[in-house]
Formats: structure tokens, C-alpha cells, sequence
């Protein structure tokens, strides 16, 4: 028993240096070397000062920003130590109660209400975090968004066009707008109304 103590020590300290101490700081410096921004958390800077992720979305509820999806992460909105959607079915009165809510205060902000209202902008993701909205769900905003920071539609309707990614390789996923991003650039072309 004894012989095999000592093989067995050695066995282990060896792979716990390999897989615990090694294999981390190669993942390390690769991520820090070949993928700065996404190894810290894809985080945006306003003025030299991080004003969030481009991975998370944030809660934007005044009439001269674009809104994103709704989050149903728990105890606050965006919780990025609490992802997850709400779980409510179709059926669920729940979810329709949210969606009326919804397009209420979109229409209470000054939204036109009268088209039917695109869906990523009644209900939560999966994740409760998303940060991009459809290219239609940004466009739906444009008038309320335009009028609230005395800007022409067209200027307005320009930066989201900027601010649309396309296809990931031109082929996987959906074209879709960052929030966060979209609204900063608004900040820069026209302060928000107050």
C-alpha cells in the first residue's frame, strides 16, 4: 500500500498543477491577448467612464430613448446574477396582463400604438438580459424618439440604420440593434428632453 501512496501524490499534484494552475493562466493570457474587450465583458465607455455591457441590456423608460426587451430577471430588472426568463406560457393571463401593460406605457410615452406592436418589445427573453432589439422594434420607436428630442425622423431613423448589425458571417442568426449603443449615439447627436 505504502508504493502506491507516493505515485498516486505525485499523480495528483501534478494534475492539479496542469488543470488548476496551467490550463488557466494559457486560457488567460489567450483571452486577454486575442480577445481583450470580450474576455472583460464587452464592457462601453462613455467619456473614459463604463456606462455598461454590450452584452447586457439596461433598463431605458424615457420617451426620448429606444427601449429594449423586457427583463423578468429577479429582484430588479437586468440582473445579470439572475438570468433568467419569466417561464409564463402563452395562456398564462399573466403574460398577457404584461404585454398590455406594456404597450400602455409605450403608448403612454408618446408611442403611435395604432400597428401592431413588434413582439421583442412586449416580452422578456429567455435570458431577461438581452441588450439588442429587432431592426423592426427600433424603427417602431423612431417617432416617439424623434419627437421627444426635437429631431427629424430621417436622423433619427439613420442612426438606428448605423447601429444594425446584419447577420453573424452574413448567414447565422437575425440582424438586430444594441440599445445601449443606439441610445449613446442618440446622446451624442441631441440630449435627451428632460
Amino acid at each position: 500500500m505504502k508504493t502506491l501512496i507516493r505515485p498516486l501524490l505525485v499523480i495528483f499534484v501534478v494534475l492539479a498543477a496542469l488543470t488548476g494552475l496551467a490550463y488557466p493562466a494559457v486560457v488567460m493570457l489567450v483571452g486577454q491577448s486575442a480577445f481583450h474587450a470580450q474576455a472583460n465583458g464587452s464592457l462601453v465607455e462613455q467619456n473614459g467612464k463604463v456606462v455598461g455591457s454590450a452584452l447586457i441590456g439596461q433598463s431605458f423608460d424615457k420617451p426620448g430613448y429606444f427601449w429594449g426587451r423586457l427583463s423578468a430577471t429577479t429582484p430588479m430588472p437586468y440582473n445579470a446574477a439572475n438570468s433568467g426568463g419569466s417561464n409564463l406560457g402563452p395562456l398564462n393571463p399573466s403574460l398577457s396582463d404584461q404585454i398590455k401593460a406594456r404597450i400602455a406605457a409605450l403608448k403612454d410615452a408618446g408611442t403611435d400604438v395604432s400597428k401592431p406592436v413588434p413582439i421583442d418589445l412586449v416580452t422578456a427573453s429567455a435570458s431577461g438580459l438581452d441588450p439588442e432589439i429587432s431592426p423592426a422594434a427600433a424603427e417602431y420607436q423612431i417617432g416617439r424618439v424623434a419627437n421627444a428630442r426635437h429631431l427629424p425622423a430621417d436622423t433619427v431613423a439613420k442612426l438606428v440604420a448605423d447601429h444594425t448589425t446584419g447577420r453573424q458571417f452574413g448567414v447565422f442568426g437575425e440582424p438586430r440593434v444594441n440599445v445601449l449603443k443606439l441610445n449613446l449615439a442618440l446622446d451624442a447627436a441631441a440630449p435627451a428632453a428632460r
